[in-house]
């Protein structure tokens, strides 16, 4: 079993973790704010007090992270980034949601001290990282993803390499783009339904027996008609995806759907729901709001 470490014990890191442990892993986790360490401790990782440190002696060293500040912050500070810590013959491999010039940047920075770097993005909810069935997006060099294979497929269960560095961050990307148009789309349908007095749930069971119903709309539409909206991947994470989304597209004007639902999920952020599930935009177009 490998000595690997985690960065980031956010609601996928944590679990990421959780499945590491659980293959006999040996696992050194950090996490900026305490409260996410004490259970992973209770089952057997190591608290490291920095990066550098929790990346020492480490064979591989994943980071999930909010957004490219964080993890530029988390890889490269000066006195306390997980690089330094880092031995040449070590693995990086960076799972967050980011964006293709700061992967190709990261890439550079770590090619100069001599560690091989992947980016491997995840697709899937909690429940997917839960059972160990994430899908990954990955980008970098096929001699790296070999070494890496068998770790991935203990936290997914797809692996596709999608290109050279970067190109892991543009599926991303594309991928999120595409499940937040769908968001917003149908929850100005269901908000429309119910707005017309329909039987919400019979139209919604005919929809799903036509050729456009994607299999992500069962759940998205059952948490918007329950009113369910326990954050799976929060308002303010799309938001945020949009807005690299976006920067990649180049203009808004190059990109007029991604624009728009962009901007949905900007005015829900404006009215309090970045916390909540990305569904709860539905009540941003119903009638009683």
């Amino acid at each position: 079993m490998s000595h690997i470490t985690v960065l980031g014990l956010g609601a996928m890191g944590s679990r990421m973790s959780a499945q590491l442990l659980a293959a006999g892993h040996a696992l050194t986790v950090w996490n900026r704010s305490p409260h996410a360490v004490q259970a992973l401790i209770d089952a057997g990782a190591r608290h490291a007090a920095s990066p550098a440190e929790a990346a020492s002696g480490a064979e591989v060293v994943i980071a999930m992270l909010r957004d490219d500040e964080a993890s530029r912050q988390v890889w490269l500070d000066a006195n306390t980034g997980a690089l330094a810590g880092m031995v040449p013959t070590a693995i990086a491999i960076d799972s967050s949601t980011l964006t293709p010039g700061w992967v190709r940047e990261l890439g550079r920075r770590m090619q100069e001290r001599g560690i091989s770097f992947l980016e491997a993005p995840v697709s899937g909810s909690r429940a997917q990282a839960d059972a160990g069935q994430l899908t990954y997006l990955v980008g970098g060099d096929a001699p790296t993803l070999a070494r890496c294979l068998p770790i991935l497929q203990t936290l997914g269960s797809g692996v596709e390499h999608v290109g050279a560095l970067g190109h892991g961050a543009l599926a991303k990307l594309a991928t999120n783009a595409m499940l937040g148009i769908q968001v917003t789309g149908l929850a100005e349908a269901i908000a429309m339904l119910e707005r017309q007095q329909a039987n919400t749930s019979e139209v919604l069971n005919a929809m799903a027996k036509t050729s456009v119903w994607a299999p992500v709309f069962t759940y998205l539409s059952s948490t918007m008609v329950q009113r369910q909206f326990e954050p799976q991947f929060p308002v303010e994470l799309m938001e945020k995806d949009f807005g690299y989304t976006l920067r990649e597209a180049g203009s808004n004007a190059n990109a007029p759907t991604l624009a728009a639902a962009h901007a949905v999920f900007q005015r829900a952020r404006a009215q309090g729901l970045g916390l909540e599930n990305m569904t709860s935009v539905v009540q941003l177009f119903r009638a009683e709001k």
